[in-house]
Parts: C-alpha cells; structure tokens; sequence
C-alpha cells in the first residue's frame, strides 16, 4: 500500500522516481497533486494584481513559494490529525502517516521543516501582509477538526485556503478594504463550491465514517448547491471589480472567468468520480482567468 501513487496523483511518474522513504515525504506534502497549491496561490495572485502590482514578479514568486510550502505543511498536520479517520477511507488509507510509512514523529518533524521555508517567505513581506498572514494560523489549526463538529467544514476551508486574498493585497496597500472584502467573498464562496465538487468522491466513505461534508449536506441538490456557491462568486467579483473601477467595461474583464464557472456546473455529474476530479482540477484554470482580470482591472 505504501508505494503506490494514490489514483488523483498528477505527477505519477516524477514522484515514482524517488526513494520510497523521500517518496513518502512527497506524497504526505501532496507533491504530486500540484492542484492543492495552484488553488492556494491564485487567490494570493488576485490579491497582488488587483491592488496595483503589476510588474511584482518577485513577490509573486515569493507567495508561490509559501503556497508550495504551506500547503504541503497543510496536509502534513491534517494527515497527522485525521491518520484514524484516513484508514477507514479507500482513498485516503495509503496516505503514509495512515498506512505507517511515516510515524507522527518524522510527520511532526517534515511539518517543522515545511514551516520553517514558510517563515522565509513570510519575512519577505511588509510588516502589514506578515500580521495578515499570521492571522490565518488559529483557522489552519482548527480546520481538519470542523468536519468533526460541522455538515459544512468547506465553509471553514473556504476561509482558510483563500486566506491569500488579504495576504497579497496588504504585500502593497492598506486601503480600499471594501474592494478586499468583495474579492475575499467571492475566493470563499468559490472554494466551498469546488471543495465540493471534490467531496462528491467521498460521500459514501465520509457517510460510512460518520463526518461532514457539504457534498452529503446538500444530497441530491448538490448540483444545485454548487451552482448557487459558483454564482455568488461571481457576483462578489463584479462588485470588487465596480467598487474598484464602476465602469461597466471593466466587468467584461471578468466574462472568461464566468464562463468557466458555468461551465463546471452545467456540466458536473455528482456521481461519476471522473467528471468531479476534472471539474475540481480545473480550477487551475479558473484561477489564471481571473488572475488576468484582475491584472487588467488593478493596472489599467
């Protein structure tokens, strides 16, 4: 169990090739499912490229940087905190803290490791982004726990995995709040909505075990559900894209982006694990969309 790449891997054959005690490593940091950071970092692009920085190339690479790192620190403290819960899931119960390939020790240790590369990038940053983005920590801690105590733990997620929003607006400007606020409820409402197209694999082990998730929540309205979070996405975009420029051709900036979303829920088939997985992953591309309407808005 332990050498295999779990089936959602990206980066089958470049993980594959590593000694299976590093393999561990990169599979507990989900190296090999990009996704997960891609979905970290964009939300840090939009923050950077709507405040104005056009151009800051070194603080993008830098919040790439921590988006790598902090996302694998991630999921390393969640595996830590969910190993009981891993092993009672198909998909999850090869994961290396589960499965005993890596102890909690080493885990608390690559954990450390993680954290410390994420202290790097954080030191790069003005004073002002630094406290915004130690501000994320107690929701981080707190996630792998909600789904625990909640039927809506993507609610929480939401919160915490587009956390960069306000990270990277603060990197350049402490004003326009408003604006901020808008783009910040948009990157929520979309993380609930993609998270759940995600846990739409789950739903049978997640019932099985017995914790929540928006995907068993919603039943058979999860269609529904996740066209409604996708929705309001948008909406949120358009009123930070108007608060910052109220000219209505500034809003087609943000047309790709919203042909995208409908696109993902008109054509998302809850029960078919395939159509999920490509649906959630291409949010990747959601992401570059809307990375380049706000570049367009921010520095026009």
């Amino acid at each position: 169990m332990t050498a295999e790449i779990v089936p959602d891997s990206e980066h089958k054959g470049l993980v594959a090739r590593l000694p299976q005690p590093l393999r561990n490593y990169a599979l507990l940091a989900r190296f090999d499912r990009p996704i997960g950071w891609w979905l970290l970092f964009w939300p840090c692009a939009w923050g950077v490229l709507l405040a104005g920085g056009e151009g800051q190339w070194a603080l993008l690479g830098w919040l790439l940087l921590g988006s790598v790192a902090m996302r694998g620190a991630g999921c390393v403290y969640n595996d830590i905190v969910d190993a009981d819960i891993d092993r009672q899931v198909a998909r999850t119960m090869a994961r290396p803290v589960a499965s005993g390939a890596v102890s909690k020790r080493a885990a608390w240790a690559w954990l450390g490791l993680l954290c410390l590369v994420g202290l790097v990038v954080l030191l790069q940053l003005r004073w002002q982004a630094q406290a915004v983005a130690l501000g994320s920590l107690a929701l981080v801690a707190a996630y792998p726990f909600m789904k625990r105590i909640t039927g809506f733990p993507q609610a929480w997620l939401g919160l915490v995995f587009t956390w960069g929003v306000p990270v990277g607006w603060a990197a350049l400007r402490s004003d326009g709040l408003d604006v901020l606020a808008a783009l910040y409820a948009g990157a929520v409402l979309w993380c609930i909505g993609y998270d759940t197209i995600y846990a739409c694999q789950d739903r049978e082990d997640d019932a099985m075990v017995g914790i929540g998730s928006s995907a068993l929540t919603l039943g058979r309205h999860v269609r529904a559900g996740v066209a409604a979070f996708y929705a309001g996405a948008a909406l949120c975009w358009a009123l930070a894209v108007w608060l910052l420029r109220p000219d209505w051709v500034a809003l087609l900036a943000l047309l790709p982006a919203a042909a995208h979303l409908a696109w993902q829920a008109l054509t998302f088939a809850p029960d078919d694990g395939d159509n999920a997985l490509t649906r959630f992953r291409s949010n990747r591309t959601l992401g570059l969309l809307l990375a380049l309407a706000c570049w367009v808005v921010g520095n026009a």
